[in-house]
């Protein structure tokens, strides 16, 4: 065998080197080489089905693995969404809590403005998916109309504040609870002397002991005795607003201390120029006793209970 023969002999594939082997195989034992060239090609098919099989798993494995991409591209999108959500929803808590404070604080007629009730809406047309960038300003757009309407309330919640702040200034409740009006303001019969007598107040009926109740908000001016009045205690509201209580049988606050419309200030007594238990209101204002009833039937609308 020359040297050309031997390099190509060696150069030949070892598949190829099989089949050559098989051929001179089969000039001498044919049946033997039928044999060695069917395995042969069984062996080639086997290996061109595992390719293809590794092939379609790797093609699989990438599409899989694309798959998990964007499902936690889609979750990221789904988290940031729901988080987006739990702030609007947590600004129209708040919002919808203002709303229902301010309908209280306003009194306004039951379910005129119930805001657990679903609003109701409608429309025509034909409908469509909606795209992210469209969901995406809608909820810019919600997010803005949330705060516009956060700080308008605000605004109104303040005002409704101070209003109500000046009214419970204003004498407009009764010094005492379920009692009535045994004495008005003005000319009188006096009650121990008789004659003519200018009564600066009204007198509620009331037993020794039953709670005095400041008419609205102030701070003490006076407690003690006055000449007349027996145990008094006044509060001045600004203004140029103070009240007077009078024939107490117990004063329960000092001077400078401040005091809430409702406030129990003493117990009902009848001390002083007095026929028997009573409480004895006088509204000043500016320095001039006026009739405690004008204001006694002006109820604040923003008081609540």
């Amino acid at each position: 065998m020359t040297h050309p023969l031997i390099v190509n002999k060696f150069r030949k594939k070892p598949l190829a080197r099989l089949v050559d082997s098989i051929s001179s195989l089969g000039a001498r034992r044919p049946a033997v080489a039928v044999c060695a060239l069917l395995g042969v090609g069984f062996i080639a098919g086997g290996a061109s089905g595992l390719l293809g099989t590794a092939g379609l798993r790797m093609q699989v494995g990438n599409q899989q693995a694309q798959l998990a991409a964007s499902r936690r591209e889609s979750q990221r999108e789904i988290n940031a969404l729901a988080a987006r959500l739990g702030e609007l929803q947590a600004e129209a808590n708040r919002l919808n809590a203002l709303g229902e404070r301010l309908t209280r604080i306003g009194q306004l007629q039951d379910g005129e403005f119930n805001f657990d009730k679903p609003v109701g809406v409608g429309g025509t047309g034909p409908v469509r998916d909606i795209s992210r960038p469209e969901l995406h300003e809608g909820l810019d757009t919600l997010s803005r109309q949330f705060v516009q309407s956060g700080e308008q309330l605000s605004v109104l919640e303040s005002m409704l504040f101070n209003r109500q702040l000046d009214m419970n200034s204003v004498p407009s409740r009764e010094p005492i609870a379920d009692s009535y009006i045994t004495s008005g303001f003005g000319r009188r019969v006096d009650p121990i002397v008789g004659g003519s007598q200018f009564h600066k107040g009204i007198d509620f009926e009331a037993d020794v002991g039953d709670p005095v109740l400041a008419v609205a908000d102030g701070v003490v001016s006076f407690a003690g005795v006055r000449s007349g009045y027996g145990n008094v205690i006044e509060i001045d509201h600004g203004n140029g607003y103070v009240t007077r209580y009078a024939h107490n049988s117990r004063l329960e606050h000092h001077v400078g201390e401040l005091i809430r419309a409702g406030q129990e200030i003493a117990k009902a007594g009848s001390t002083g120029r007095s026929t028997g238990a009573h409480v004895h209101l006088e509204v000043w204002k500016n320095g001039q006793a006026v009739n405690p009833r004008n204001f006694l039937s002006q109820h604040s609308p923003l008081v609540n209970g």
